[in-house]
């Protein structure tokens, strides 16, 4: 049976002492939601170990929100995947688009960093998506279609078990602009159908699809809808447990 989760993505917010009284809350509010919607938080790399002791004993699973493609050495400011693991990260966030745009994270990169986490332990959240540019030039299915084939097709389907895909139409995301369920829906229907194309129609239907392009309590229900989407990643709307809490909810 497919899972659904709702992640959230703090990106670049929050102090230390912030995160822990966010994550207590979410912790808290957790309690009450159904039994298969799974809850994930991401924090900023100085707050995994005090988030995870917060965290400790509730529902909700803590993600970094990238990790090294070095097992260890002289990398200075990189975190490497073992580091993760030994705080209690169950995930890692991968491809995000900013990681994309800003700091040139190629998808050959994310090959070597999805092998590093999934040996690790780790489960892995690979960001795909389209930009402005591309979106407008028709050109979105072959983009999520090219970077989708580009990481996951040099695994197993052993290995996409531990794989769950998020789909970011970055074009929506902080521009005015919004994608309309019906189009989050159909990107979500062709990554599905390039994942059974490689590793078939059970391997596809199992896997895990969120949608992140400015997911909100009141357009969640309308997303979660669609029979593709299976939930969220979450950015602004994480930062405020009642908002995050609501989007859960939407199931």
């Amino acid at each position: 049976m497919r899972k659904y989760i709702v992640a959230g993505n703090w990106k670049m917010n929050t102090t230390v002492p912030e995160g822990v009284a966010l994550a207590k809350e979410v912790a808290a509010k957790a309690k009450d939601l159904p039994a298969n919607v799974e809850l994930v938080v991401a924090p900023p790399f100085t707050h995994l170990s005090a988030v995870a002791e917060a965290l400790k004993g509730s529902k909700v699973g803590l993600s970094a929100q990238n990790c090294a493609d070095h097992e260890k050495g002289a990398y200075t400011g990189e975190v490497a995947v073992s580091m993760l693991t030994s705080v209690g990260c169950q995930y890692t966030i991968l491809g995000h688009s900013e990681r994309r745009q800003y700091y040139g994270e190629t998808d050959e990169k994310l090959v070597v960093k999805t092998r590093l986490a999934l040996e690790a332990g780790l489960k892995v959240i690979l960001c795909v998506g389209e930009n402005l540019d591309e979106r407008e030039a028709g050109k979105h299915f072959a983009v999520v279609t090219e970077q989708t084939k580009n990481v996951l097709y040099n695994f197993t389907a052993e290995d996409l078990k531990k794989v769950v895909i998020a789909y970011e139409p970055v074009w929506a995301i902080g521009t005015g602009k919004t994608a309309t369920a019906a189009q989050a829906e159909e990107i979500h229907a062709c990554i599905r159908s390039v994942i059974a194309e490689k590793f078939g129609a059970e391997a596809a239907d199992e896997m895990t699809i969120l949608y992140g392009g400015s997911c909100k309590p009141s357009n969640a229900k309308e997303l979660f809808a669609e029979k593709d989407i299976d939930g969220g990643l979450i950015g602004g709307a994480a930062l405020k447990a009642d908002d995050f809490i609501a989007i859960a909810a939407s199931f």
